[in-house]
């Protein structure tokens, strides 16, 4: 049963958010055809390499998902849980396999909100208060604001064709 304002226009709208491209990229072009010796740079002037906001992201996506679904849940430890040591991945496969998660991450948050048996709105019963429509927005912002990193980095490598 659909609670009162947990409308499906209202989840599939959520659900079309965790992966749009209609105001801005999104992270499958933002990735899309870097070349290897890029994912590790980091150009004058920017904190992170692409390889380090793409992980960053995945981690962050990762935990909110698992805070969403896991009674037994464990907070991480910021910032060490949440960005990786090195700037670069450690080779090819860890690239694409990471990138992979990061998709079928954000399918698993697209498959809870379009769950109308999940409220919205009522708190996550191991949580302090939040419920499920702040951490799909939460999820929905973070990704924007990373993704516009990551395309911020590649224009700065002169690896942005858009």
């Amino acid at each position: 049963m659909t609670m009162p304002g947990e409308g499906e226009d209202i989840r599939e709208a959520l659900a079309r958010a965790l992966e749009w491209e209609d105001a801005h990229t999104g992270f499958e072009a933002a990735v899309a055809g870097l070349a290897r010796e890029l994912r590790g740079r980091t150009p004058p002037g920017f904190p992170h390499s692409v390889w380090q906001l793409a992980e960053h992201l995945r981690l962050a996506q990762r935990d909110i998902l698992e805070f969403c679904c896991d009674p037994e849940y464990l907070e991480r430890e910021w910032p060490k849980d949440y960005w990786p040591p090195d700037a670069a991945p450690p080779d090819d496969s860890v690239w694409e396999a990471r990138l992979a998660a990061v998709r079928a991450d954000r399918a698993a948050l697209i498959h809870l909100v379009r769950d109308s048996a999940r409220s919205l709105i009522a708190p996550i019963p191991h949580g302090d208060g939040q419920t499920l429509l702040r951490e799909i927005l939460l999820v929905i912002d973070h990704n924007a604001y990373h993704v516009g990193q990551i395309v911020a980095v590649r224009r700065a490598l002169g690896a942005w064709e858009r």
